[in-house]
């Protein structure tokens, strides 16, 4: 099994969904997991979960978009082992088109999905080049490769995630710092669930199916599929793969008819 001793992992949004399921992931791989979150009781249920399976996981709880909250969460995190991985997995989604996305909104989605990642990094970089190197990855989204209809702010957000992603690859190799991206298509998570439950009360089942089809391969990904690939590009497993982009969409992007 890939190994993460004794490295400290940072998770944003490390939770629930995705993130829930890479902190589990990275804890049994044997990191000191840190979990960003604004939620704590979600984060708190994450980090007991794990403990209670022998893994190590503490709970900071930090709103990305905010400079001195990451700033304070990076230190408190960095105590316990030097920060060797970074995945950059706390976002927010919105629907709209570009006359239909509210400014404040469009605003709101920038500040989470791009500033958020850019602070996280500003602050988690210069200890990993001290350290002598690190892993970051970044939870990117089909929507930043291919039109999505109603997606235009939320895709405008993994586009520069997905350009980040390029950049700190290219300008931290000489660190021994590696980057990349994972590009999941829809994944179930307690977010789909409750969209699902407030927008579809009366055909939630038939909606699942609709959006369980979109991908070619008929379903939508599980969280723990994510973490598994997220295990694989941030171990050693992983070293000679940087500045690349990973699609995880059960054939969306080439194999639609």
């Amino acid at each position: 099994m890939s190994s993460l001793a004794p490295k400290t992992a940072i998770i944003t949004g490390g939770g629930s969904g995705i993130g829930r399921a890479i902190a589990e992931s990275f804890a049994a791989a044997g990191a000191k997991v840190a979990i960003f979150d604004r939620d704590e009781a979600p984060a708190r249920e994450t980090a007991e979960s794990i403990m209670a399976a022998g893994g190590f996981a503490k709970v900071h709880l930090c709103d990305v978009s905010d400079r001195d909250s990451v700033e304070r969460a990076v230190a408190a995190a960095s105590e316990d082992a030097p920060i060797g991985v970074l995945v950059n997995n706390a976002g927010i989604a919105h629907i709209g088109t570009a006359t239909t996305t509210e400014e404040a909104d469009f605003d709101r989605v920038m500040t989470v999905n791009v500033k958020g990642v850019y602070l996280c990094l500003r602050a988690v970089l210069p200890r990993m080049v001290e350290a002598g190197g690190g892993v970051v990855l970044n939870v990117s989204s089909i929507a930043a490769i291919t039109g999505l209809k109603d997606r235009f702010a939320y895709s405008a957000s993994k586009g520069a995630v997905q350009t980040m992603t390029y950049s700190i690859a290219a300008d931290y190799l000489a660190s021994g710092i590696r980057c990349n991206a994972i590009c999941p298509a829809r994944v179930h998570t307690p977010f789909v669930d409750g969209y699902l439950a407030k927008n579809y009360p009366d055909n939630r089942d038939e909606m699942f199916a609709k959006l369980s089809a979109v991908q070619p391969i008929g379903r939508m990904a599980r969280p723990d599929e994510v973490a598994k690939l997220a295990l694989f590009l941030c171990s050693e497993d992983g070293a000679y793969v940087t500045g690349q982009t990973y699609n995880l969409d059960g054939g969306y992007m080439n194999l639609r008819v």
